[in-house]
């Protein structure tokens, strides 16, 4: 799979919620939750998702705090499976 252009990149930013951010690479977005459960009760919503679409993200839960990193490691950047990924995690917040 080839990694998307800078242009394609900007169309798929517009489809994902604002609070997603490009940094480089990569799609990051932090999420801040009431406690650690509703923080973990999501990182296990999202490993679901993630093992059906078979695409795992870079994330850190510190407490009530989970942070998301996503790209395609094998194209080396961004690629349709990140904004498939992002949009399904923006469907369970």
């Amino acid at each position: 799979m080839a990694s998307l252009n800078k242009q394609e990149i900007q169309d798929r930013m517009k489809e994902v919620d604002a609070l997603w951010v490009l940094k480089g690479k990569f799609i990051y977005r932090e999420i801040i939750f009431k406690n650690f459960i509703e923080a973990f009760s999501f990182m296990t919503s999202v490993a679901s998702i993630a093992e059906e679409l078979n695409h795992h993200p870079n994330w850190k839960n510190v407490y009530n705090k989970v942070t998301i990193t996503l790209n395609t490691h094998d194209a080396g950047g961004l690629t349709d499976k990140d904004f498939q990924l992002a949009k399904r995690i923006d469907l369970i917040m």
